[in-house]
């Protein structure tokens, strides 16, 4: 495409979005949340589509399980989200606050609010998963009433065209930052798609069909040349992306030499405001404790999934697993989690400059275990790149520290809140007698791990799929140290000044959970890497979250049961 093509696309694109500003503007709540109905029915009804196309783009196998990732992390979040959203609407429009009902509990003198489970169905498909949003300190039950809903207080007040650039990794991040743009911050939306999801461009077009057809949304392709002078257009208020935090930079400070001095002066060449969820290097901590050898072999499973998940490309997925020395089956859980990922099943490595990452972290760890096409790194002497690369890529890391019960949650605290990049998502991983034994250390850990998503025996992925939790970093980043990003996405209920979400899953899965005191009947999750079922399960659930019914709850439990 020539400079004056791709130029004079973008200018109609923003011409027409400054039209559908006045049409956005005079839309009232009633028909706002009538279009988010419509366009989760969309992604419902188009589902198959959305996943023949990431298919394409990953190269997988259609018949294998690994298809349902495709599934539970495209057009079901979507569905999901756009129905968290008209909830809140709904009150709003009946002039009450998206917060109306909602559980309100405190937690390390903050208020919290619960956002799973939130109904029955949530309770019976995610059992013994829940999670709560933390405000920040201050932050009242008053005030979070009040505040609740966000520009949908003042719908007619619309905050220009907002930007978004989408990632290219999870399918269905572009759309939900595309909906979370018009409707917590009422902007209209330009979104341009990562060039690895252009093939999905058809299937968005009809999903997002509502909001493209009032002028509100126009979806553009391109490389990053059309981003850049979007972007940089004038007609643009605020930009919104979704990727690494070099990108970041490079369009808020420019490239080279000259970028970094910029950067380094606190000068902007992008003066407009811009949020964005980077990644970073995420922790997994393994809290030491007497596990049996179903445990070590689930839980290695399941740390395994938290990296190897979509073949690593996650900004959220982990990179480094922190033991300790002292644990008496630490050496146990090391092989366990080896022949984890080595019996992961085999997938292309699609995403660009994936096989570079991988030689760079093999160059710099020579004794690092090659395990197909993956790589594991166990305690380096010097952990430095592995703790400050996101190589997103199937790279994974081991370290130990020597220490063991409350000096080890400390130390490991220290280590994941002053070593690690980024501050996006942080697992924990401890038996439930081994949390009870710690206490208020074990809470204390929580509160200091200055993280967007913390999970406990969960993955922080569980974060994201959640609509009514918030996704995003920690707050206090800002440009010039933007880390994992600025600002949050998501959000279900708009809460103004939210700091983080915290994640809670069961350590062992049905029926060993029941044995082991927890009151949880979830078997093995769909987004294992491992799960058989995860491709039939993840079109059961996404079919679900259009029209929920009782009457499709058998299905759901009998395909996640054979997982």
């Amino acid at each position: 495409m020539t400079d004056t093509a791709y130029t004079a696309l973008v200018d109609q694109a923003l011409d027409d979005l400054a039209e559908g500003e006045k049409a956005w503007a005079t839309t009232p709540l009633a028909r706002r949340r009538e279009i988010l109905d419509d366009v989760q029915q969309l992604a419902v009804q188009h589902g198959a589509e959305w996943v023949e196309a990431a298919v394409r783009i990953k190269q997988l196998n259609p018949d294998s399980p690994l298809v349902g990732e495709e599934w539970i992390s495209g057009p079901y979040p979507l569905a999901a989200g756009a129905a968290a959203l008209s909830a809140s609407l709904a009150k709003l429009e009946a002039g009450k606050s998206p917060l109306d009902g909602a559980t309100f509990g405190t937690a390390a003198g903050r208020t919290t609010v619960d956002v799973l489970p939130l109904n029955v169905f949530d309770k019976l498909l995610l059992s013994g998963f829940s999670a709560q949003v933390w405000l920040q300190p201050g932050v009242g039950r008053d005030e979070a009433l009040r505040t609740a809903g966000l520009a949908q207080r003042d719908p007619v007040k619309t905050n220009g065209i907002g930007v978004v650039l989408g990632a290219g990794n999870i399918t269905s991040i572009a759309p939900l930052d595309t909906v979370y743009e018009l409707i917590a911050n009422n902007r209209v939306v330009a979104l341009k798609l990562n060039p690895v999801t252009d093939p999905i461009l058809p299937v968005l077009t009809k999903v997002l069909a509502p909001f493209i057809a009032l002028g509100a949304v126009r979806i553009l392709t391109g490389g990053a040349d059309v981003g850049t002078y979007l972007v940089q257009h004038d007609a643009v208020d605020h930009v919104h992306m979704t990727g690494s935090a070099l990108t970041h930079d490079a369009i808020v400070f420019g490239v080279g030499e000259e970028g970094a001095r910029r950067k380094a002066a606190g000068e902007p060449i992008l003066h407009k405001d811009i949020t964005s969820e980077l990644g970073g290097v995420s922790p997994t901590i393994v809290v030491p404790g007497k596990w049996s050898r179903a445990d070590i072999e689930f839980q290695a499973n399941h740390i395994a999934t938290q990296r190897l998940h979509n073949n690593g490309y996650n900004c959220v997925a982990s990179q480094v697993v922190v033991l300790s020395s002292k644990w008496a089956q630490r050496d146990e859980f090391v092989a366990a989690l080896t022949k984890a990922i080595a019996a992961a099943p085999k997938r292309a490595a699609y995403y660009p400059g994936s096989d570079a990452r991988v030689a760079s972290a093999e160059a710099t760890y020579p004794k690092a275990q090659r395990l197909g096409d993956r790589v594991l790194v166990v305690d380096p002497e010097d952990r430095t790149a592995l703790l400050n690369t996101e190589y997103f890529s199937p790279v994974y890391g081991v370290i130990d520290l020597d220490s063991d019960g409350v000096e080890f949650v400390r130390e490991a605290t220290r280590l994941a809140n002053e070593d690690f990049v980024g501050t996006l998502g942080v697992n924990i991983v401890a038996a439930p007698a081994t949390i009870k034994t710690l206490g208020k250390a074990f809470d204390a850990m929580i509160e200091a791990l200055h993280y967007g998503t913390v999970a406990v025996n969960a993955w922080t992925g569980v974060g994201y799929l959640t609509p009514h939790a918030t996704w995003g970093a920690f707050p206090g980043h800002t440009l010039s140290d933007v880390q994992s990003g600025i600002g949050v996405v998501h959000n279900g209920f708009l809460l103004e000044k939210p700091e983080r979400t915290v994640v809670r899953g069961p350590f062992r899965p049905s029926p060993r959970s029941l044995i082991g005191g927890e009151l949880s009947i979830s078997p093995k999750p769909p987004w294992f890497v491992n799960n058989r079922t995860a491709a039939a399960t993840g079109r059961l659930l996404t079919a679900f979250t259009g029209k929920p019914s009782w009457a499709k709850l058998p299905a759901i439990f009998v395909s996640a049961l054979r997982g």
